[in-house]
């Protein structure tokens, strides 16, 4: 369909031209001016076309012309590229005809298989490269000194999952302790939602301390327990038993606390509401009373549970069979809510970013930058990157392991496993290794790509605007009085896209937690695709978009990465537009690599046989995609070369890049960002003097065997099987569940928690951020 004498408009600008809707793209084409000191017998300028992908359409409104008014009919589209255009058609008929094709390419295509991924035919370039292939579970866990030759380091690959009948949602290759067979797997998997069972993700190659991650438990309001998974979880904090590593670190983070030793934390499972099969194979170890205590370089060990929740949050769950750990169960090691709000408070504070950038369209002004602050995004950056810091320094100077999980543990927990793992390891900052990260923790251990980004759009997100736009007429509800034409022409633009959110998520809503059942280089060819055979009936109808469902969670880990690669910029091999570009294929449907949720999902579909990978693209431009800045070197001597990087609270700060903005407009010119996270003070954290920190963040003090290790802003609540602080305002004793909830002020004759020492936040939340761990 091709319109001639279209007017586009964009951040201001005016270019007359034609658009084209093909298959899988509108295409806006023009002549620019010529400069103005150009000769008259210059030639013209070289044609330039914008082409923007139907899934990259996060917003459309189609408004008519009003009636005895002699204004055009236009299109208002906004990108999930933070791309803002306004069309504007000399006739209504074709007006609309444009309308209803963009809206029916975009939302009522009802079917993977007819996006662009599936036709699409690289150019030369990518075709010598296969980034399916890349990421090679056995070779990384080689790289992680983990093989079937090698059992020193306490770790097995089991093949438990190689058919993805265990865990539909896990890898086929899941990565655990030597001493604990598949049949303890067996039950401890009845134990975790949707069978995630803690499996490793990352082990240190100094100290052989682990992150691994999970889905939450499912104690329910019993609090049941079950000692497989209590087995496999002290298992797991026992595989540096023993351990010496070859090379004691040289950074002074690292060299100055005394030796100790750790706790034996094999459970005894009494009291546990469990049944175990009496036929099953005893759950003993024989030796463990003759456990080695090791000798920790660097700290006094204690081992952590990470529930990526705020504490309330966590403990409604237990109100639908859910919940968290019973730490008497998990004896010596310690559990810290961390105060991440959940998809959709993350969802609605991105929307209010949009909001207030929703004008971009029309006008050519800087965002307001109290409405930026007001986002509260920056917080929650703040938040997810606090969090990380936590495990990182846990794992890598604290020399303790650290379980992570949020609620099916693939939003949250894929953040901040990944993110932790960017601080710790060189390699994961290196292109290659960037691209080993996210195939592992976000390919193949799980995300739900298609209902966090909805590839196939949605009814509600295109709509018809019948008001008037005269100067009596109203946008929501409010007058536009006259005055002003760029005024009333942005405050319009804010009108249009000021979309009231009608989720209603709710504890009766279900009883899952997490889950409810312009590009810059031309596209290349498309052909028709064949169709998927598995792709129909019940399960096709899972991948119908659910607009409570849509969440930047990959959005606001390629945003911690940039906020980490803006304060170490000669630490990454990668620079911010390879971040950019990364984000934008995660929404043009180009590619096939984020189209599914799972490992078992890309292989049913033949992913990899039926479309190209993104890593083709990247590959392929490589020096695009290189930072110039970049040295490898990795000294933990020389001050600034150390292996680990820590984020700087004080340091977060705006993407202006990404939403197509200056530096100064969205940062300002000096002093630190609107909305950005107040700077820690040493009175808000147990923590050593900075200044001997190489990385400039104040690092964590040498804990006791009855003290948290640390009190960090983001730590919403510390528990133990002796003690629980963060909901009362002193430590107390473990109570019991019916205590417990009383003491959040949950069940009848609750009252009011008083407000926690470790954060300044009221302990009773509001809605939007209690709103259930589920859907």
């Amino acid at each position: 369909m091709r319109i001639e004498d279209v007017t586009l408009w964009t951040r201001g600008a005016r270019h007359d031209g034609t658009l084209n809707l093909k298959p899988h793209h509108m295409v806006f084409s023009w002549h620019p001016p010529p400069p103005p000191d150009s000769p008259e017998s210059a030639r013209p300028p070289r044609e330039k076309e914008l082409w923007i992908t139907f899934p990259m359409v996060s917003y459309c409104v189609y408004r008519p012309t009003p009636p005895q008014s002699h204004q055009q009919p236009s299109i208002r589209i906004q990108c999930r590229d933070f791309k803002f255009f306004a069309f504007h058609f000399l006739g209504e008929n074709k007006a609309r005809e444009a309308y209803e094709r963009i809206r029916s390419s975009s939302c009522k295509i009802g079917r993977l298989d007819k996006l662009l991924a599936f036709s699409y035919k690289p150019p030369p370039a990518e075709k010598p490269i296969d980034g399916w292939n890349i990421y090679d579970a056995r070779r990384e866990w080689k790289r992680l000194g983990i093989s079937a030759k090698d059992s020193e380091k306490g770790w097995r690959i089991s093949e438990i999952n190689v058919d993805y009948q265990y865990s539909p949602t896990y890898p086929a290759l899941i990565v655990v302790p030597t001493r604990i067979s598949d049949n303890v797997l067996n039950y401890a998997g009845k134990y975790r939602s949707r069978a995630r069972i803690p499996a490793l993700v990352y082990r240190h190659p100094i100290n052989n301390c682990s992150i691994t991650r999970s889905a939450q438990p499912t104690p329910g309001i019993r609090g049941s327990r079950n000692v497989q998974d209590e087995k496999l979880v002290a298992a797991i904090f026992a595989t540096n038993s023993g351990w010496k590593p070859q090379t004691a670190p040289t950074s002074s983070t690292t060299s100055s606390s005394p030796e100790s030793s750790v706790d034996n934390f094999i459970s005894s499972g009494a009291d546990s509401s469990s049944v175990v099969d009496p036929e099953t194979e005893d759950l003993s170890d024989p030796d463990e009373s003759d456990t080695i205590h090791p000798k920790v370089y660097g700290a006094q060990q204690r081992n952590m549970i990470v529930d990526a929740r705020p504490t309330i949050n966590a403990m409604a769950m237990q109100l639908v069979g859910k919940g968290s750990e019973n730490m008497d169960g998990y004896k010596g090691a310690q559990k810290a809510y961390l105060g991440i709000d959940n998809i959709h408070v993350m969802r609605r504070s991105l929307q209010k970013i949009v909001d207030t950038l929703s004008h971009s369209d029309v006008s050519a002004f800087p965002p307001n930058a109290e409405q930026l602050a007001a986002t509260g995004w920056l917080k929650h950056i703040g938040n997810v990157l606090e969090g990380s810091a936590l495990i990182a320094r846990t794992v890598g100077i604290m020399h303790s392991h650290v379980l992570i999980h949020c609620s099916d543990g693939w939003d949250r927990t894929s953040q901040l496993s990944a993110l932790s793992q960017i601080c710790l390891d060189p390699y994961y900052r290196t292109i290659d290794g960037f691209i080993v990260l996210v195939e592992k923790d976000w390919m193949s251990f799980g995300h739900m790509f298609r209902q966090r980004s909805g590839f196939l759009s949605h009814e509600k997100w295109f709509e018809i605007e019948n008001e008037r736009i005269a100067g009596k007429s109203s946008v929501n509800g409010t007058s536009s009085p006259s005055g002003n034409p760029i005024e009333n022409a942005t405050r319009l633009a804010k009108g249009f896209f000021n979309r009231k959110d009608e989720s209603r998520e709710s504890l009766a809503d279900t009883t899952d937690a997490e889950m409810q059942n312009a590009s810059d280089s031309t596209p290349a060819s498309v052909s028709t695709p064949a169709p998927i055979g598995s792709m129909s009936g019940a399960a096709e109808e899972q991948r119908v978009t659910k607009p409570s469902e849509i969440s930047p969670v990959f959005h606001q880990f390629l945003d911690c990465t940039y906020q980490l690669l803006y304060q170490h910029p000669d630490r990454f091999e990668y620079n911010e537009r390879f971040l950019r570009r990364l984000l934008y294929h995660l929404y043009s449907c180009q590619y096939g690599t984020f189209l599914f949720d799972n490992e078992k999902e890309r292989v049913e579909n033949k992913a990899a046989q039926r479309t190209r990978s993104v890593w083709d693209y990247f590959l392929s431009r490589r020096p695009e995609f290189t930072n110039p800045k970049y040295d490898p070197t990795v000294d933990d001597s020389i001050r600034g070369k150390e292996r680990m990087i820590f984020p700087d609270s004080r340091k977060i700060r705006w993407w202006p890049e990404l939403f197509g903005r200056l530096d100064e407009e969205m940062n300002g010119k000096a002093g630190p960002p609107p909305g950005a996270p107040a700077a820690l003070s040493p009175s808000s954290s147990m923590v050593s003097n900075s200044s001997n920190n190489p990385n400039g963040l104040a690092t964590p003090s040498r804990s006791g065997a009855t003290t948290p290790v640390l009190a960090d802003p983001i730590v919403t609540g510390v528990e133990t099987s002796e003690y629980a602080t963060g909901v009362a305002a002193q430590p107390k004793p473990a109570a019991s569940m019916a205590q417990a909830f009383a003491s959040l002020g949950i069940g009848s004759g609750g009252s009011s928690p008083q407000p926690s020492p470790q954060r300044g936040r009221s302990p009773r939340p509001s809605r939007e951020e209690m709103e259930v761990e589920m859907q």
